[in-house]
Order: structure tokens, then sequence, then C-alpha cells
């Protein structure tokens, strides 16, 4: 776990809060498409196995506990006209485009009937989406973040939920990225600015108490 004095340094309390757990958690998963684990994707990304194992033992726990799951993928139009800056910056977005060949935008994990799809254009799952009001009206009011990549949608999304005043709880194991310098370094600087990171078994034993005391 990333611990409270590692992501403050070298401006010790400055970034030394935690934001902490409430009393009804959601799950985002963040983008976990195929053009992300297949090793032919656009975006293909070393160690996904474990993370699409941790996060379907995670959503296992939420369901289990009646708490939201949200899946988020990319979608853009054949034309890319939607993709903005983001499709010039990004050409590899065109693997997201409806009528693209294979199937890069394809959820690795399979939705279940009550859990929540969002689909987006941008890096936020936040940014342009029905989110923010769809959490809120479920009473939700920790975010817990996991997906890919850390350093890009992973990190807009965390960011995005502290702004809209939910508490984000980014888990290390549910979350990948290009390379473990890039994964360990936005880990540590997400923990210190605007999240607090933890593993994997500190969040199921938390879901677990809410849900507890909930019921």
């Amino acid at each position: 776990m990333t611990s409270t004095a590692e992501s403050a340094a070298p401006h010790g309390a400055s970034f030394s809060g935690r934001v902490g757990w409430g009393i009804r958690p959601a799950f985002v998963v963040v983008d976990l498409v195929r053009a992300y684990t297949d090793e032919d994707g656009a975006f293909a990304l070393p160690g996904m196995d474990a993370v699409v194992n941790a996060t379907a033992r995670l959503v296992d726990v939420m369901r289990r506990a009646g708490f939201p799951v949200v899946w988020t993928d990319v979608r853009f139009d054949e034309s890319m006209v939607d993709a903005g800056l983001f499709g010039k910056k990004v050409p590899g977005l065109a693997t997201f485009a409806n009528g693209a060949p294979g199937h890069g935008g394809d959820l690795v994990l399979e939705p279940e009937p009550g859990d929540i799809r969002i689909t987006k254009n941008y890096a936020s799952s936040f940014f342009g989406t029905t989110l923010a009001s769809t959490l809120h009206t479920a009473g939700v009011d920790t975010v817990i973040v996991g997906g890919v990549s850390t350093s890009g949608c992973v990190r807009a999304t965390a960011t995005d939920a502290l702004n809209h005043g939910f508490r984000p709880q980014v888990v290390r194991e549910v979350c990948g990225d290009r390379n473990s310098e890039l994964q360990e370094s936005n880990l540590r600087d997400l923990d210190a600015k605007y999240a607090d990171v933890c593993d994997i078994d500190d969040a199921i034993a938390r879901i677990k108490n809410i849900s507890e005391r909930n019921f």
C-alpha cells in the first residue's frame, strides 16, 4: 500500500490528508476493454490478466454487498467528429469508432442486470456523462476507481470524483498502466492529492464492514 508519508514527500503534512470511506460506495471500472487487455490491442498493457482477475474479485464483492458497479467504455461516431482534439492527439482512439475493425471497445468482463453502463468520449468518466447525477441519485458517497490506464482515464476519473463531492478510493491491484514506473508514480501522486490509494484486501474488508453496518 502507498503510505501517506511516502505520498506526501517532500512536502510533509501539506499532502497528508485522507478522504476516507463513507457509507455507500460504488465501483467504477474504467475502460476495461480488449484494446488494453488483448496482446494485439491498440493500447495493449502488460500484466492485465492480474488486473482483470482482481477486478472480477472486487466486482463480486460489491454485487454481494448490494453496492453499485459501473462500467465505462469509450465510443465515437464513425467519422470521429465527436473525438475533437483528443482524437487528433491520440490517433489510436479510432479503434473505438463505430464500425472500426476488431473488438477493441468490447468489455472484458460481462456486466450483469442492475449494473450501470456509461459511454464516454474523454478521459474522465464524469466529463460529458450522467455519471455524477446517477451516483448522487443512488445515494453514493464513495467512488472506488479501477481500470485503465492509471495515468490517464483512472486518474482523470478519480480527480473528477473528488471534484463532484465523492470520496475517491483507488485500488492499486485493479489498475493498469504501460509500465511500473508510470503506475507507481501516478498512484503516489493520486494518493497525495486527489484520492486515497489502498490495497484490494483493505478495500474488500471495508466494503464488507460497511455492508454489515448498513444491514
